[in-house]
């Protein structure tokens, strides 16, 4: 059934005692200020994703020196909150990438300006989104396969949110709108609605759980991916 952000806004003020359902009608700037508060919190959804269960993929190709004025070692991912993981592809056969963090990536000695099939990458979050570093250089435009946290867009008034968003998420919004609204016109929100929120909000983070399982690299194993710069050459930076 669809819910538009106006039903949202107006629901959530009847549940914070703020308007009365009966009595009241919400409009004007009730319905603005619902509107703001509401943009507000999802933009703040960004900073904690794990109250966001949706993972979606991202596709783009991989840049080369061939295209002036580009820089194919940093891409911008607009939206992009976590990334999961990253592979490209060759033909039919999917390559993985490690991840690194900032001082591994932008701190060990490495060979600059090295062509071969990217390995290692590194996610810094940026205005609007993340931005994307990887190494070797791509050799060609390769397509990549990303999947990720994404943040929400804001809403618009009458918007159907049933097309982006579960049921269960909507009423989720419903709550935290309503205890956002208590705070903004600073009246205390009903304790039986707060601790139905509470149970929404540790019920959020199970539904869709980021994946924690380790992949352990050994330099000793025969078939360890290239790590270090020596070999890019070799080939086309893997070796059988």
């Amino acid at each position: 059934m669809p819910t538009t952000t106006r039903e949202l806004i107006t629901k959530s003020w009847h549940l914070s005692g703020i308007v009365a359902r009966d009595l009241q009608v919400v409009s004007g700037s009730e319905i603005d200020d619902g509107l703001s508060l509401l943009n507000s919190l999802l933009a703040f959804k960004t900073v904690d994703q794990s109250k966001i269960p949706y993972y979606d993929k991202y596709d783009f190709t991989a840049i080369t020196d061939s295209v002036p004025g580009t820089n194919d070692e940093k891409y911008f991912i607009p939206g992009l909150i976590e990334c999961e993981t990253l592979t490209f592809t060759i033909g039919t056969v999917r390559y993985s990438m490690a991840p690194l963090a900032r001082k591994e990536y932008f701190g060990r000695p490495r060979a600059n300006n090295v062509r071969s099939l990217p390995y290692s990458y590194h996610i810094e979050r940026a205005k609007g989104g993340a931005n994307l570093y990887m190494y070797y250089l791509p050799s060609t435009t390769y397509p990549f396969e990303m999947y990720g946290n994404f943040s929400l867009k804001s809403v618009t008034l009458d918007q159907d949110l049933s097309l982006t968003l579960d049921d269960f998420y909507i009423e989720y919004l419903r709550y935290l709108l309503a205890s956002y609204m208590c705070e903004f016109y600073e009246i205390d929100f009903p304790g039986s609605a707060r601790a139905r929120l509470a149970s929404y909000e540790s019920l959020m983070t199970d539904i869709s759980p980021q994946d924690f399982s380790l992949q352990k690299l050994s330099t000793l194993s025969a078939r360890r991916r290239p790590g270090f710069y020596g070999m890019a050459n070799l080939g086309v930076g893997y070796v059988p």
